[in-house]
């Protein structure tokens, strides 16, 4: 036989807590919305034309807050579940029409709420670990389930903004107004503020746990972090030149870059390239997963290789890998043209490894790591 909403008899649990709990859970779950919205446009194959150059950190910035307030969520929703368990065990009045269809309507929102949002922190925290034990497309699956958690989590709180009103206008500690209610029973061995306080240490403790990805000086205490900084030439990579399966290709002399504009083809070797002028750029690359490094990348602008082919600074350019399969992405008008818009041919003083994208590669500020090309065979002009 199920238990009923009575049975539960912690003082612990309550709207106090419940309330409190969910203002910042629900704040998280805003700020990581925002910022996957726009991780996911800035990923698009065909180039965001929007998106700004500067400040060069930004999606470094957006994309490491969007995995640790995503980290932050998971304390804070088990304790938002565990607080609202009785809850879900209680019984509509039959008796009358109306207040039986509100709570079946309010019960499938809460559905709806529970399950993306534990959809969308457990396949988030996967893709931080690379591991995918499914067999849909992440990005296109999390943004369209992102837009189902903000939405039940939108009429969530019309549909209690009153109780919540009421309970952050009360005292954390202050017995629940109802008689049999969970909070009807004996004193717990702590308080509900202590409860909360613990609560916060512990979604604080997850962040600067993960946080080390992105925040060198956190790597050594930073237990979660997938990516410290360790890597070829000291910038971590998610791919290998073996796994893309294009060593034979960088390893082969005749390798030549093309670049096709609207009124001539050039093809350069990579000693062409390295007797072009040379330039400098502290760029930093961060991925999708949280993780980002800093590095100083040497090599030829980009709107420099345009020039050669009579293309403008500010043309569209596609951007092809010697690695096969792989989706290509476009460099948009905005990037092209920046002079930090590098075809990069070394890292840090030393020629690109070739796990970096040896013989070139393409580094652009403020954009996603897996728009920035490795192995680069080919930039195109197409408008």
């Amino acid at each position: 036989m199920l238990p009923r909403e009575k049975d539960f008899r912690s003082r612990l649990r309550g709207a106090q807590v419940t309330a409190r709990v969910g203002v910042w859970l629900g704040l998280c779950f805003w700020i990581a919305f925002v910022t996957g919205v726009f991780s996911h446009y800035a990923q698009e194959s065909t180039g965001a034309t929007w998106l700004p150059t500067r400040p060069v950190s930004l999606y470094r910035v957006t994309q490491s807050v969007h995995v640790l307030v995503g980290t932050a969520c998971v304390p804070l929703l088990l304790v938002k579940l565990w607080s609202v368990y009785p809850r879900l065990f209680a019984r509509p009045d039959v008796r009358r029409l109306r207040a039986t269809t509100v709570h079946l309507l309010e019960r499938v929102s809460i559905l709806a709420l529970i399950t993306s949002a534990i959809f969308e922190l457990a396949t988030g925290l996967a893709n931080v670990t690379q591991w995918y034990p499914w067999s849909f497309g992440f990005r296109p699956s999390h943004y369209a389930v992102g837009w189902v958690a903000t939405g039940a989590l939108a009429l969530h709180v019309a549909v209690k903004l009153p109780v919540v009103r009421s309970a952050l206008g009360s005292d954390v500690d202050a017995a629940e107004p109802r008689t049999g209610s969970p909070a009807a029973g004996s004193a717990p061995a702590i308080s509900r503020r202590n409860l909360l306080r613990a609560t916060w240490i512990a979604a604080g403790t997850a962040v600067v746990a993960a946080a080390g990805s992105t925040v060198p000086w956190l790597s050594r205490v930073s237990v979660f972090a997938v990516r410290t900084g360790d890597g070829p030439q000291g910038v971590p990579i998610n791919g290998t030149a073996a796994a893309a399966g294009v060593r034979k290709q960088i390893d082969d002399p005749s390798f030549r870059l093309v670049v096709d504009g609207p009124a001539r083809r050039v093809e350069l070797s990579r000693r062409d390239l390295e007797r072009m002028r040379q330039h400098e750029a502290d760029l930093p690359i961060a991925c999708v997963e949280g993780w980002s490094a800093v590095g100083r990348w040497s090599g030829v602008r980009v709107r420099d290789l345009l020039a050669l082919v009579g293309a403008p600074p500010d043309s569209r350019v596609k951007v092809r890998s010697l690695q096969r399969g792989r989706r290509r992405f476009d460099l948009p008008p905005q990037f092209a043209a920046d002079p930090l818009t590098l075809l990069a041919l070394g890292l840090d003083g030393e020629p690109l490894s070739e796990d970096h994208g040896y013989p070139c590669r393409i580094i652009a500020p403020g954009r996603p790591g897996v728009t920035q090309t490795k192995w680069v065979k080919r930039l195109e002009v197409v408008g």
